[in-house]
């Protein structure tokens, strides 16, 4: 008797490169609480691409318009997201808490 895994593998292929319109999705995504460990399955894309679209290094004018259509899209959740950029917060320890051990 052979077991066989039900679910197939990943598919390894490579996948083009985002675009503006799925940074605009990715930005809507966001807004409505899609966890970032599906938006990688559904991008195929490595996870650090997410976090440029979300500090705006890449596709800078997206967030502007992935509001827009949010808006019209969901005016009922309006008052309930975040329409900011992504602010990274570091894990390091801040230079001014070393004085508390001399």
């Amino acid at each position: 008797m052979q077991f066989t895994d039900p679910v197939p593998p990943p598919s390894h292929a490579p996948r083009a490169a985002l675009t503006e319109a799925d940074a605009v999705d990715i930005w809507i995504a966001r807004w409505l609480r899609i966890r970032p460990r599906d938006l990688i399955r559904r991008y195929g894309c490595d996870p650090r691409r997410l976090y440029e679209i979300w500090q705006e290094d890449r596709f800078p004018e997206s967030r502007a318009k992935a509001l827009r259509l949010f808006l019209a899209k969901f005016p009922a959740l309006a008052d309930r997201i975040d329409p900011g950029p992504h602010l990274s917060q570091s894990k390091a320890v801040h230079p001014d808490q070393l004085r508390l051990f001399e």
